[in-house]
């Protein structure tokens, strides 16, 4: 691989996100201190709802939500095959199953018209996944989660400030999941949130990220079982810095988009994002595919040459259920074709807030001679 002439992604930090850490650096609150509860009332605010619980990833956020409403051992929880692991893993913390739901092959999130089919007896939550900052029709998702009883826990870690119908995702369910890893729309270094309306399960958020402690109880005195999945006041200072200028990283985020979608709208060989006419998406990761004639073989072929050129990209995401532990479970290629057709041709190329046009260019120029190589 050539020298990296063009990162994935980058964060972007100012002078007054490095200010907000040091000050907590002055300070003997390090941890569980001030600005971990001044961060969760911002994004409680942010998100209308009534509480968030701050926590070390997403990740961990999405294993409090299973293990607060119960899950075990010959649970189901339906989810997409095509995400970030952590979606389907946090059922397997637990001891429960994840259920897969093929994905529509031109959003890339879970085809709604497939949940219904899945849902068993055994279904003990719905987990939708808003791709890519795309969400998911959740008035779909929402309407078979009321008639069966089933509660829905929205994974937005890819879609904070997405819109849909008005309203922003994360805000149907009966609880959602954001993430703030260093490749997202806004960041805390490491770190993720849970949001909801729900009082108790909040409270059981708290005790369960903080050692399984109830609030009020001594440091060394632990209701149930817990974790260490707490945010440091370092992070929250970061968070709270970054989530004032949110829209702004938004913004930026569908300029990139807007560029790229220009640049590469006559490039035959490849299949582009669709518009999103349903409210606002909020950028992620800028994902194209390659056309259908196109193999797997062919796609790392053209990842590989854009490395040799010193362009970062990667393939988002290998199917959930062809990593070599999920066949463990039973799961097998073929069983989801139209995600493993998607995931076989996809090319997330560099994309962040601060991304020049310069930087741009280069990408897709590097882009089309790779393409002109296969």
């Amino acid at each position: 691989m050539a020298d990296e002439r063009v990162p994935l992604a980058r964060p972007d930090i100012s002078q007054d996100d490095i200010d907000a850490v040091v000050s907590v650096l002055r300070t003997p609150h390090l941890s569980l201190g001030p600005k971990l509860p001044e961060f969760e009332q911002a994004f409680a605010s942010f998100m209308g709802l009534a509480r968030a619980v701050a926590v070390n990833s997403g990740t961990s956020a999405l294993h409090l939500l299973v293990r607060a409403l119960g899950l075990g051992p010959g649970d189901e929880m339906i989810t997409s095959p095509f995400t970030f692991i952590a979606s389907a893993n946090c059922a397997l913390f637990e001891g429960a199953r994840p259920v897969f739901v093929d994905i529509d092959e031109t959003t890339w999130n879970m085809d709604a018209e497939r949940i219904e089919p899945a849902v068993t007896g055994n279904t003990k939550l719905l987990l939708p996944v808003h791709i890519f900052g795309r969400p998911m029709p959740m008035d779909r998702v929402m309407k078979i989660g009321l008639a069966r009883g089933i509660p829905v826990v929205e994974d937005a870690c890819e879609s904070i400030g997405a819109t849909y119908q008005g309203r922003l995702a994360g805000a149907f369910g009966l609880a959602t999941t954001f993430a703030f890893y260093p490749n997202k729309q806004m960041t805390t270094g490491e770190g993720g949130m849970v949001v909801t309306d729900d009082e108790h399960l909040a409270d059981l958020c708290v005790s369960l990220r903080n050692q399984g402690r109830d609030a009020g109880a001594g440091w060394l005195a632990h209701a149930r079982l817990g974790y260490n999945y707490r945010l440091s006041d370092i992070n929250c200072a970061l968070g709270i810095s970054q989530l004032a200028r949110l829209g702004a990283f938004i913004e930026a985020r569908a300029g990139v988009a807007e560029r790229y979608l220009e640049q590469l709208a006559d490039i035959e060989e490849l299949v582009l994002p669709p518009p999103y006419t349903d409210g606002k998406m909020s950028w992620f990761v800028f994902v194209v595919r390659l056309a259908d004639r196109f193999t797997q073989e062919q796609r790392d072929a053209v990842l590989a040459d854009l490395r040799d050129q010193g362009i970062t990209c990667s393939n988002y995401f290998t199917p959930v259920h062809l990593q070599p532990f999920y066949a463990d479970l039973g799961y097998r290629p073929g069983d989801f074709p139209v995600c493993e057709k998607v995931a076989a041709r996809t090319l997330a190329l560099p994309f962040y807030n601060r991304l020049t046009e310069a930087d741009q260019d280069l990408v897709v120029e590097s882009l089309k001679s790779a393409l002109r190589r296969l």
